[in-house]
């Protein structure tokens, strides 16, 4: 992973910050609720910061490939969407009970259960919408449907957070095996997704889809054991959630598997299949690269 982010490279991702919440300010606005504290919930949930790494892994990847933004934008509203549907009910006190998003009250504190429970619903049924009136080939917008469908489902993000709410309270309980695959549906599945969903916009070809493949699977864990290492060692006033809620709950977590020194050395090693994914790709995958090592480096 690079040491440090060009400045150009770090300019591309800025503007697609830019560009993807000017997309789904538009996206909620040209589909409003039927009523209004339902659509200020969403809202809620949508626009208030975030690190947009799913959608800027949609739009690194598909120009890498040589798709044009335009066209990414569908995908990546999409995984944003679901990403934030699925954050409003992992936050419900029937799942992970937290108070704190974003350094901001979670859904079900600002509004109530029942309309955080609604909220999430409309934010995933706006992103198959979304996607629904992709600007690319009917073939490809299938492929694209498809591929988040799978990753949103039970075999992909809600069979992870199934996996994870039976392991909650075993604390170690679980093998590393077994960890390593929870998180790659909890959280590895939409990364995949949102890269997956870039290169079928770019028509990139199978071999150049393993290889992101690859990079995508070393992300998504690497994303996961950050976030572990970050609910030890954070503060709340840079996480914008609650620390410690992992330990708290017994959840199975990296440094409580395998200690902290351990975790770290999983995240270097990731670090090296990322780089290893990318480089034959050269410098079209700078902001691929940019992306894997603000993961592992973040401080939220």
């Amino acid at each position: 992973m690079p040491d440090a982010i060009g400045a150009g490279t770090a300019a591309r991702l800025e503007a697609w910050r830019r560009r993807i919440d000017g997309v789904l300010e538009a996206a909620l606005s040209a589909h409003p609720a039927a009523e209004r504290r339902l659509g200020e919930a969403m809202r809620h949930a949508l626009l208030l910061g975030g690190k947009r790494m799913r959608p800027l892994l949609a739009y690194a990847t598909g120009t890498a490939f040589g798709a044009d933004e335009t066209v990414l934008d569908a995908p990546a509203a999409a995984i944003e969407l679901v990403h934030a549907y699925s954050l409003v009910h992992d936050d419900l006190p029937a799942m992970d009970d937290d108070a704190l998003r974003r350094g901001q009250p979670t859904v079900h504190v600002a509004f109530d259960e029942a309309t955080a429970i609604l909220a999430g619903d409309g934010l995933q049924a706006l992103a198959f919408a979304i996607l629904a009136d992709a600007g690319c080939s009917d073939a490809a917008r299938v492929a694209m449907l498809r591929e988040l469908a799978h990753a949103a489902g039970a075999g992909g993000m809600c069979g992870g957070q199934a996996l994870d709410l039976a392991a909650t309270g075993n604390g170690t309980a679980s093998g590393l095996e077994a960890l390593e695959r929870l998180h790659a549906l909890k959280t590895g599945a939409l990364i995949r997704a949102a890269v997956r969903m870039g290169a079928i916009a770019a028509g990139a070809g199978d071999a150049e889809r393993r290889r992101l493949d690859a990079y995508a699977d070393a992300l998504g864990l690497a994303f996961q054991i950050r976030d572990d290492l970050l609910d030890v060692e954070g503060e709340s006033a840079t996480l914008g959630k609650t620390p410690g809620k992992d330990a708290a709950q017994g959840k199975a977590t990296f440094p409580a598997l395998i200690g902290a020194e351990a975790s770290r050395a999983r995240l270097a090693a990731l670090a090296a299949e990322m780089d290893a994914a990318l480089a034959p790709f050269g410098p079209r995958a700078d902001a691929l690269a940019a992306l894997g090592a603000l993961a592992i480096r973040r401080s939220h």
